[in-house]
């Protein structure tokens, strides 16, 4: 009988007899070592650490909310860049940055419905194009402008940033009513007419196909998306027009298929405010805009400057830009986009209330932009965008002295080229400052003879004052003795 061979087994028995080794001695195979380990998991707790906090506060301004509230001496605080309270005796957390508004007004920034040129040479894809170092978003912070609406968008002056600028893009539906065009006005109201159809259509469609679940949906043949668009809600119809049958058509055909325009120009609206009150239309207009009347019609025509306050009166929502959307620095000073407060004063002159003169570029811009929720006026939740005035907004004298963008200071007319040398801010008295160990020199011994000289010759003018009345007196006494 062949014995089989047993040669291996001691081999066996030795390698039982080695130590285990622990799973973190092969560690390095699957990535590394334990101190690699750890460094890994200290990165996961830094990234899901939370950004501290971002403060910011103006005191003690006489706060314009922009709602027809204004608090004498009042304070606000934003946090990372909100608005979080607004009111006296704020408890402001540490490491607040603040802003001292005393003897100053506080407004909401102001909102320019449209604009050329604040952005540099921007294109539609605002945060690759846009130059946050542009000398012209420098000027028009310094008018009070903080958020402006550009190619159909609303955009921020977040000067130094690209980061989160744009507010909503693609607000407007641009329409044309001419009667230079007869055709184009018929064929619009045939697009309108075909959308009005199909959305009726479509919402009967949505009730009846819970039950009947094979019901087809409505065909959308010949219907123009952007009139659906429109008539939905999602867009604004946005119109350029001047004379009065023009303006009448337009209010006419938003009353027919209910929806809200918008109409730029509107020169000639105050004689048909009631019409347009009644469309929900809301305008955006240049008070200072002249043309006179047609003589060969009998009606009412022609520009007039209390314009924005009779279209205000019918319940038109009124929006003032100047006749230059642009930075005119080789124009006619005082028609551009830096002289918006300026152009609001003269609709003021034609009737407007300063309430609602305020509201034209701050909260009535911002809804017709699509955001109002976020900028236009000084309420809590909403962004902190303010200017700090020294004096009325709307009176031509007026500085913008600070800026202040999502809750970062972005101007101080003290410090840019432009403004600072006219009225400049009073300087405030700073302390001396003295090195560790320094104390205040103290005065020589001459210095304190003179000032005791000084005051000898002051008690001397003093006595010399006394003994010259003291005569006068006598004289006086004199003069009544002889007379008597």
């Amino acid at each position: 009988m062949i014995q089989k061979p047993t040669w291996w087994k001691p081999l066996v028995a030795a390698v039982l007899a080695l130590p285990v080794l622990s799973t973190s001695t092969f560690a390095f195979q699957e990535g590394g070592d334990a101190s690699g380990d750890k460094k890994e998991e200290a990165k996961k707790d830094d990234k899901d650490k939370k950004p501290e906090d971002r403060w910011f506060a103006v005191l003690n301004g006489d706060i314009h909310t922009g709602t027809g509230e204004v608090l004498r001496g009042a304070s606000l605080l934003a946090k990372n860049g909100k608005i979080e309270k607004i009111g006296y005796d704020l408890d402001l957390p540490k490491d607040t940055k603040t802003l001292d508004a005393k003897g100053y007004r506080v407004y909401p920034g102001l909102v320019a419905i449209s604009s050329q040129g604040l952005m540099g040479n921007a294109a539609s894809d605002f945060e690759d194009t846009i130059d946050p170092f542009n000398s012209r978003m420098v000027l028009a912070l310094a008018t009070g402008i903080t958020t402006t609406g550009t190619g159909g968008s609303a955009v921020k002056l977040k000067r130094f940033s690209v980061n989160d600028m744009v507010l909503s893009e693609k607000q407007f539906a641009i329409f044309s009513w001419s009667n230079r065009t007869p055709r184009g006005k018929s064929e619009l109201r045939e697009k309108f007419k075909n959308s009005a159809e199909y959305l009726r259509q479509y919402r009967e469609w949505e009730r009846k196909v819970r039950d009947q679940k094979d019901l087809p949906e409505p065909s959308k043949r010949n219907v123009d998306n952007t009139c659906l668009a429109v008539l939905k809600g999602e867009q604004t119809a946005k119109f350029t027009a001047n004379d009065r049958d023009e303006l009448l058509g337009i209010a006419r055909l938003a009353q027919e298929y209910g929806f809200r325009p918008l109409i730029e120009g509107a020169q000639e609206a105050w004689t048909i405010a009631d019409e347009l009150g009644r469309a929900g239309a809301r305008v955006i207009l240049t008070p200072r805009d002249r043309n006179e009347k047609d003589e060969q019609q009998a009606r009412e025509g022609g520009t007039s400057i209390e314009n924005a306050a009779i279209l205000h009166r019918a319940g038109v929502q009124v929006a003032i830009v100047p006749s230059t959307e642009g930075v005119d620095l080789g124009g006619i000073a005082g028609r551009d986009i830096i002289h918006l407060p300026v152009e609001v004063g003269f609709a003021v002159r034609g009737g407007l209330p300063e309430k609602a003169a305020l509201e034209s570029i701050t909260i009535v811009p911002a809804r017709m932009l699509g955001c109002a929720n976020r900028v236009g006026s000084l309420e809590v939740g909403k962004d902190c965008d303010l200017i700090v005035t020294d004096g009325d907004l709307l009176h031509y004298q007026t500085f913008v002295q600070w800026a202040v963008v999502d809750g970062k200071q972005v101007y101080d007319k003290e410090k840019e080229f432009y403004y600072a040398q006219i009225r400049p801010r009073p300087a405030a008295e700073q302390p001396k400052k003295l090195d560790k160990g320094e104390s205040e020199p103290k005065p020589k011994e001459g210095d304190e003879a003179k000032k005791d000289g000084a005051g000898s010759d002051e008690k001397k003018d003093d006595a010399k004052k006394e003994g010259d009345g003291e005569k006068k007196d006598d004289e006086k006494k004199d003069g009544e003795k002889k007379e008597g």
